[in-house]
């Protein structure tokens, strides 16, 4: 049996700042937001507790992969070193495409992160300014969700409400419905609800109490569940398409990003060309999102 490539080293490490390159000019609007304000005042007070995550370049410097808000909030805390998670591959890593927020997700890793450290619930409640009850509901958000679930759902703005949804099914019935929540554009506890009204008795985890739903009739969910498995089958066929499309896609991403992670050309771009250089990152980071779709992997 062939071993699984890790995408990252097992160990993390601590790099100064100044040997870190970042991609991505992070804006005024973004700085002042109330989402990079709650991340500088954690870090301020906590400390990081998610590493950014690097690649290596052959010069002894490192392209920032993951955690641009982290980078700019040490920054202006005036930092000198990061700790740092190192990706063996930088193809194959995950970008972080929605720089402006924190999703549901995110900020339960950190949440429970920071428990796992020792620090009380009422010291993050009043880092985050929110109510401790909020704190410790939060720590119970993926209690009997799929892995999987949480995987495809960790970088979208998600709520709470959609989790306790989910947890009414079984888990290839919730991988089912984020899939088809994530394809439809609709992550919404609405969205959910309907998906449950659809759901076939044998996969609901409480089968003696059958879902109810006033506003749909028995023939109405009959005909729920004929439409969410014909999306289903339409669904299949496209992702069984679109390979060709996406190998010339990659090849072509990965040519131009070698391009502008080079060192010389990133900072010669930066000095000459930055509307130039900004445009190009733009729409590296627009492609980035389109294969970072989780649906079709």
């Amino acid at each position: 049996m062939s071993k699984v490539k890790l995408s990252f080293d097992d160990e993390t490490v601590i790099l100064p700042l100044n040997k870190i390159l970042t991609m991505r000019i992070i804006d005024n609007d973004t700085l002042s937001s109330v989402k990079f304000q709650t991340i500088l005042s954690s870090i301020k007070e906590l400390g990081i507790i998610e590493p950014i995550a690097i690649y290596p370049e052959k010069n002894g410097f490192y392209i920032l992969l993951d955690g641009h808000l982290r980078f700019e909030a040490l920054k202006m805390l005036n930092a000198k070193e990061a700790i740092c998670l190192i990706s063996t591959d930088d193809e194959g890593f995950t970008y972080n495409s929605r720089i402006n927020r924190l999703s549901s997700i995110q900020e339960y890793r950190m949440i429970v992160t920071a428990v796992n450290k020792g620090i009380s619930i009422e010291k993050i409640a009043s880092v985050l300014n929110v109510n401790a009850e909020i704190i410790r509901r939060k720590l119970n958000m993926l209690d009997k969700i799929a892995p999987e679930v949480v995987l495809m759902l960790k970088n979208h703005m998600v709520a709470q409400g959609i989790f306790t949804v989910l947890r009414k099914m079984k888990e290839p019935r919730q991988i089912e419905v984020a899939k088809l929540m994530i394809a439809a554009g609709r992550i919404s506890k609405t969205y959910a609800d309907i998906m449950l009204a659809g759901t076939k008795p044998e996969m609901l985890m409480d089968k003696k109490e059958p879902q109810k739903n006033k506003k749909l009739n028995p023939e109405q969910i009959i005909k729920l569940q004929q439409e969410i498995e014909q999306l289903q089958e339409n669904y299949a066929h496209a992702k069984d398409n679109i390979g060709e499309v996406m190998l010339t896609l990659v090849v072509a991403k990965g040519y131009v990003k070698k391009l502008l992670t080079n060192l010389a050309v990133n900072q010669y771009m930066t000095n000459n060309h930055k509307g130039i250089f900004e445009g190009l990152t733009a729409i590296m980071e627009s492609i980035e999102e389109n294969l970072d779709n989780p649906v079709m992997q």
